[in-house]
Formats: structure tokens, C-alpha cells, sequence
């Protein structure tokens, strides 16, 4: 019953993806010059390499960022359920907030929250 059900579903998103694709085809503007091939940007021509170092500061501040955005997904859920567990519950989230704080203060520490 499974195997029928996955053999549906897949069969319907090929279907669904090939369908948008003709249909983006048939009925979609054409345009063929050479200057929509290029790459710009803001409308202004490139001047040498599109290939830059890019400091690895900013790296460093989005994966902080996405640590602590996932953060707030997680205590959500934990917010939804905590009457029920109890001081269990306050245990545990306590221990994984010292955990983020911790980790925080590593990052400030070490600058990883310095732009220059």
C-alpha cells in the first residue's frame, strides 16, 4: 500500500514539474540579444573580476545568527509543553540556554562579532 502511495506521489510531482516547465515554455516571453546574457549588476557593466575575497567575518555572523534563530524555533514547542513536564522541563532548557549563552560569549571573545 506504501510502495503504491510513494509511486503516486513521485509520479505526481514529475508530472506537475515537466507541466509547469512546457507550460513556462509555450506561453513565456521570448527575448533573444546578446546583452541579456551578460552578467551585471545595477544595470552597470563589471570592470574586472567578479571574484572577490569575502572576509570570513561574515560567515562567522550568519551562522551566529542562524544558531540563534534555530534557538527560537526550538523553544517554541518547549513553551507549548513545559506545564505539563514540569521542573524537568525548566531544567532542561536552562541547561541548553547556558549552553547558547556559553557560546555567545566565546564568539563576542573571540570577535566574531566585530565587523573590521
Amino acid at each position: 500500500m506504501y510502495f503504491t502511495l510513494l509511486i503516486t506521489v513521485i509520479l505526481t510531482a514529475v508530472v506537475l514539474v515537466l507541466g509547469a516547465y512546457v507550460i513556462a515554455k509555450l506561453i513565456g516571453p521570448r527575448s533573444y540579444n546578446k546583452v541579456k546574457g551578460e552578467p551585471f549588476e545595477c544595470g552597470i557593466p563589471t570592470h574586472g573580476s567578479s571574484w572577490i575575497p569575502v572576509s570570513i567575518g561574515y560567515y562567522l555572523f550568519a551562522i551566529l545568527f542562524l544558531m540563534f534563530d534555530i534557538e527560537t524555533v526550538f523553544l517554541y514547542p518547549w513553551a507549548v509543553v513545559v506545564n505539563d513536564y514540569g521542573v524537568m522541563a525548566i531544567a532542561s532548557i536552562g541547561f541548553f540556554l547556558l549552553v547558547l549563552v556559553f557560546g555567545l560569549a566565546y564568539a563576542w571573545r573571540k570577535g566574531a562579532l566585530e565587523w573590521m
